[in-house]
């Protein structure tokens, strides 16, 4: 049986609502060591941090997604301040930019990704980034935060792209869109990123893989990601399970080591 970590979650998703107890249980038993399940508003960010209290192998990031940056209360940053000091918070996240829908404000969006960056900087924690659409503005932030480490979540850029946020010292990692037949693009990132620098994520209840595509999306269905990665890097899927976990845990280094 394979072992290994989702790196990015969204067990809050109301998708979840019927069974989540259930298949949080059953998911771990199956393999799943442990779960980062990812704030992106300021409820979420405090659910995030409830599961991560109620549930063993769960752990929290919290952060506020650029497209959440409206009305946020004043006192987010002392918020998120507070609960990104609790143990078994291991970044702040998701954050950056998107730049996909129209109607969005590129400088409010950078300021909380600054400040978000900042705060993430100042706590010594990883952060976890989202960026659609955004890759000149994204890049050009974090060049100006050498000592801010992290991983670019759901990567979607081309392989340069990739080269330069291995080159900023940051991991990638990829969803089930690897999977997908029209995913020759992903492919070509991925062959350009060393498996040492890689982490699993299912953006789950979203990206379900290949031949899971149009389901609800959950962490047992990082097998199929596993073996696509271990298909284009002509390894084990075994490597790429270890690896992956070695790499999520250093990353994540208030993560304890996986629970039995």
């Amino acid at each position: 049986m394979l072992e290994y970590i989702d790196s990015h979650a969204h067990y809050d998703a109301e998708q979840f609502d019927p069974d989540r107890d259930e298949l949080l249980e059953r998911i771990h038993k199956a393999g799943v060591k442990n779960i980062v399940n990812m704030g992106c508003n300021m409820e979420r960010s405090r659910i995030s941090v409830e599961y991560s209290q109620k549930y063993p192998f769960v752990y929290a990031a919290v952060g506020i997604h650029p497209e959440d940056v409206e009305g946020v209360p004043e006192d987010h940053l002392d918020r998120l301040r507070e609960w990104a000091r609790l143990p078994k918070t291991v970044a702040i996240g998701e954050i950056g930019l998107d730049y996909h829908y129209e109607g969005y404000d590129p400088e409010i969006q950078k300021k909380f990704f600054e400040e978000q960056l900042d705060l993430a900087q100042e706590l010594s924690l990883p952060v976890v980034i989202h960026s659609r659409d955004a890759t000149e503005d994204t890049m050009d932030i974090l060049r100006k935060r050498s000592k801010v480490n992290g991983v670019m979540h759901c990567f979607s850029g081309s392989a340069e792209t990739a080269r330069q946020v291995l080159a900023l010292g940051m991991n990638i990692s990829f969803t089930g869109v690897l999977t997908f037949k029209n995913a020759r693009r992903s492919i070509e990132a991925l062959e350009a990123v060393p498996l040492d620098r890689l982490m699993l994520e299912t953006d789950c209840p979203y990206m379900a893989p290949e031949p899971e595509r149009g389901k609800r999306c959950d962490s047992s269905m990082i097998v199929h990601i596993i073996r696509k990665i271990a298909e284009v890097k002509g390894v084990s899927a075994e490597l790429v399970a270890k690896q992956t976990m070695e790499n999520t845990l250093r990353l994540f280094s208030k993560m304890n080591s996986p629970i039995n």
